[in-house]
């Protein structure tokens, strides 16, 4: 049988690909890895970057290439054959990566090229590939003794399996609950745009009148805007259970236990390498250097933003008591009230502005703004297999009209669709003699769906997201590095990572870059200057109650993982209340699992790593500030930018790189400007 995935070149096939294809592709690239490896060895006394670092190189990236569009269509068009398929791979690949990290006679080979005379003549690129290289042999359990490295090796495949279950449990539980409503009368409060939105998804699922589901467009439209406060209690409570022993689906696809083992396994891996626990183990590959650091770091910025919080909220509670006569706010309706105190002081909502942010004007926007800062020139193509009828498929070009990149853009919501929003490589930039391979990158939103004949409109908040991934997308797709492995994001530590993604966001809010996103609709008018001051004013609305949001989740992931102890278990419920004691100024019900479906730490790259969000926040809000003092499209900072952060890759010290584009260190002072808390 001829399989696509072990044939193409370049970009998948999509719509070649099957999940029949899957397991025997995996197979037969792992049987070709080990042999490869083996030969390696045995074929060379003296090991140089060509006789050993290089193939193996290769070898990965295609691995990578080959495993890339089975894992994302597996998140975007999910269906019960690819998910087999899928989970019938992950231990194979844990097996394999597990086996080259505990290769000793590899690590030898590795060591010896490090102290051999070759190591001087290296350049950075190949010489930091080489020190990561040694650093993650140490981390895989490479010098354990073998029954140690045997357990190790066992973990990491049941984790591998236990992480894809906890994310299909959340997509199941996502997808189970569904509210069919008859009575117009039930969505009174919703803006037009959300009820014509849940009135075609009634449509496509074959039923009359308005379907509400647990897809971020519904919910969201729901808490905030609708006047049923028992109907927001119903989806909050179908939202904050999802995946756990409560609500109306307790117990079916309950992550509890899968969270228990994740947790404790990780722990166990980290003790059988050394380290105390898993939130030392994580810091290893990150810019912080200690646990304590980090714990200074959010607990500090707590203290500066509680007071605020608490202003926050009194001002929601009084309001709500004053104006509707709501003498118990419940956390169903701190969104509600919250949005009906905005439109009290600034007269204006995300409706308001939604007329303003088509799609494809929002899109060209955001072209422009790149042109402008990097002299990129971006260019959509219609002849490109994908995924899904809406995928769309762009190159981008640099001012000399040398192809940068390329990437798909996967803009709105639907089901069989993992939530959230993502950047993930398809493709990394690499060069095989004359040969260029152009990195190309996957950008994933649930954003509001186009309704009827109507363009999509996005909220401000939606625009933002767009932008953060863009951001993850440029630093993949502008790299200059030539080895995958250092290429783009790739090496990069996590919590730089969020640095290019949350920079871009700044460009949401200046009236210049506005002008080039926002158009309304039918009349083709620029936002009017008095709705970018209502809107300007009201930025930091709240925002004191979002940043210790985000700093629960981040302490709380965190403290999860330093404080694990196998006696007690991961206290996973205490804690979290522990937590919010401490910086929560809204204590949700007994009943909400928030922690069931927090699938950056127990599904994603985040775990014990969550506080990278608001760590790289700081130097993104730093970064900006140049472009405040220089203009915000000054070219000369622009492309400052983009050589020292976006082109570098995972090649130097992200410290250094940011040193470089900045003339000093990171200040905190920026970030809590941006956010409207003073130092």
């Amino acid at each position: 049988m001829s399989n696509p995935l072990l044939e193409f070149t370049g970009r998948p096939p999509f719509s070649k690909i099957q999940p029949a294809h899957v397991e025997p592709a995996i197979d037969s690239l792992l049987a070709e890895g080990r042999a490869l490896v083996e030969q390696l060895l045995a074929s060379h006394t003296e090991y140089t970057w060509t006789t050993l670092v290089q193939p193996l190189e290769e070898m990965q990236e295609r691995l990578d290439r080959v495993w890339s569009p089975v894992s994302h269509m597996n998140a975007v068009v999910n269906s019960d054959e690819l998910r087999r398929a899928y989970n019938a791979c992950l231990p194979k690949l844990s097996d394999f990566t597990t086996e080259l990290g505990q290769n000793e006679e590899l690590y030898q080979a590795f060591q010896t090229i490090a102290e051999g005379g070759e190591y001087p003549k290296l350049d950075t690129s190949q010489k930091k590939i080489i020190a990561n290289a040694l650093r993650d042999f140490r981390l895989s359990g490479v010098t354990l003794p073998p029954e140690k490295k045997a357990r190790f090796k066992t973990i990491q495949q049941r984790l591998a399996s236990l992480t894809a279950k906890f994310e299909e449990n959340l997509l199941d539980a996502t997808q189970a609950w569904r509210k069919h409503l008859t009575d117009e009368a039930a969505l009174a409060g919703l803006p037009e745009g959300a009820r014509a939105q849940s009135r075609q998804a009634a449509e496509y699922a074959g039923l009359e009148g308005w379907l509400l589901t647990l897809e971020a467009p519904s919910y969201i439209a729901v808490t905030t805007y609708a006047d049923d406060r028992d109907l927001r209690e119903e989806i909050y409570t179908a939202f904050v259970t999802r995946a756990s022993d409560q609500g109306p689906h307790g117990g079916r696809w309950d992550n509890t236990q899968v969270m228990e083992e994740i947790l404790a396994l990780r722990h166990e891996a980290a003790q059988l390498l050394g380290f105390a626990n898993h939130a030392e183990r994580s810091l290893a590959t990150k810019m912080a250097g200690s646990p304590q650091q980090v714990l200074d770091f959010l607990t500090d910025l707590a203290a500066r933003s509680k007071g605020v919080a608490e202003r926050d909220f009194a001002e929601i509670k009084s309001f709500a008591q004053e104006q509707y006569g709501v003498e118990d706010l419940q956390v169903w309706d701190v969104a509600y009230y919250g949005e009906k105190l905005r439109q009290h002081k600034y007269a204006i909502s995300q409706e308001e502005l939604k007329p303003y942010f088509p799609a494809q004007k929002v899109l060209e926007g955001l072209f422009t703004i790149v042109h402008r800062l990097y002299g990129l020139e971006i260019q959509e193509r219609e002849d490109v297999d994908t995924w899904h009828p809406e995928v769309r498929f762009f190159d981008i070009f640099d001012d000399h009209g040398e192809l940068r990149g390329q990437f798909y853009l996967d803009l709105y919501a639907r089901s069989n669709k993992r939530g959230g929003a993502w950047m993930d490589d398809c493709l990394s930039r690499k060069r095989q003699g004359s040969q260029l391979q152009i990195p190309v990158a996957y950008l994933t939103c649930n954003l509001t769906p186009p309704v009827g004949d109507k363009p999509a409109l996005f909220t401000h908040s939606e625009v933002i997201t767009l932008f953060h991934e863009f951001g993850h997308g440029l630093h993949h797709l502008l790299t200059k590095v030539d080895y995958p492995s250092v290429a783009g994001i790739s090496g990069v530590p996590w919590d730089a990572v969020e640095l290019p993604s949350q920079f871009m966001e700044n460009w949401c809010w200046q009236r210049e870059a506005l002008d080039f996103i926002a158009r309304h609709f039918e009349t083709n008018e620029p936002l009017p200057e008095e709705l970018f001051e209502r809107m300007l004013a009201a930025k930091n609305f709240l925002s004191g109650m979002m940043m210790v949001r985000q700093l629960e989740f981040a302490l709380f992931d965190f403290r999860l993982h330093l404080e694990y102890e196998p006696a007690r278990g991961a206290r996973i419920d205490a804690l979290l209340q522990e937590v919010r004691e401490q910086v929560a100024v809204v204590q949700p019900p007994s009943f909400n699992r928030f922690a069931h479906s927090f699938s950056h730490i127990f599904a994603g790259g985040y775990a014990a790593g969550y506080y990278s969000y608001k760590w790289a926040e700081v130097l993104s809000a730093d970064a900006f500030s140049r472009f405040e003092e220089e203009g915000i499209f000054n070219q000369q900072a622009g492309r400052a930018f983009m050589a020292s952060i976006l082109e570098q890759g995972g090649t130097r010290e992200p410290l250094e790189l940011f040193v470089e584009f900045r003339g000093r260190e990171p200040t905190i002072d920026a970030l809590l400007r941006h956010s409207g808390i003073a130092a």
